[in-house]
């Protein structure tokens, strides 16, 4: 049930210690993060291509079995979120398209949540494991969708809430 949260948590944690050591690459949260959640996804992409003679991870089926039966082109829609998955990844790794690759990836993992649920509300089995329960599921697909939303624009919101306060704080003064 945590193994891909861990395949998030873990290399963002890594990719931040190596930061802290020094490496400018990885001196922020949200490089860090970034690189960790494209991290994940790269496994996670790679999963929905995996043959069903691969055992260490979940397979082109499992991903096939998590469909409801009225989807149209079931096997063109797990190669294809797969390589979005893929894409994304390297996306958030390359400054220039960090932005563009969180905000994508925040809309893909959306999009991606009905199929969860409906595994879970189904009892679909996900590499011979019972499907993750609704209750872990959901917040875990929030935390991946604002990992994404943090890689594409970090603390902007905060800062500029900052200094709108500083701003505003010697017009304040005089108005008193």
């Amino acid at each position: 049930m945590f193994e891909t949260l861990l395949l998030l948590l873990v290399p963002t944690l890594l990719f931040r210690l190596l930061g802290a050591l020094g490496v400018t690459r990885f001196a922020t949260w949200r490089v860090a993060a970034a690189h960790g959640l494209a991290f994940m996804l790269f496994l996670t992409g790679s999963s929905h291509f995996a043959p069903d003679s691969v055992t260490l991870m979940p397979t082109h089926s499992d991903s096939l079995h998590m469909l409801p039966s009225w989807m149209p082109f079931p096997d063109f829609m797990i190669y294809l979120t797969g390589a979005l998955e893929w894409l994304g990844a390297l996306g958030l790794i390359i400054t220039a398209t960090r932005t563009w690759a969180g905000i994508s990836l925040a809309v893909l993992f959306v999009v991606m949540l009905p199929a969860n649920i409906y595994a879970a509300l189904n009892n679909i089995e996900f590499n011979g494991e019972p499907p993750t329960p609704l209750w872990f599921r959901v917040p875990e697909q929030l935390v991946y969708i604002g990992v994404a939303l943090f890689a594409a624009f970090g603390t902007v919101a905060v800062r500029r809430a900052r200094s709108l306060i500083r701003c505003e704080a010697p017009v304040r003064a005089r108005l008193h």
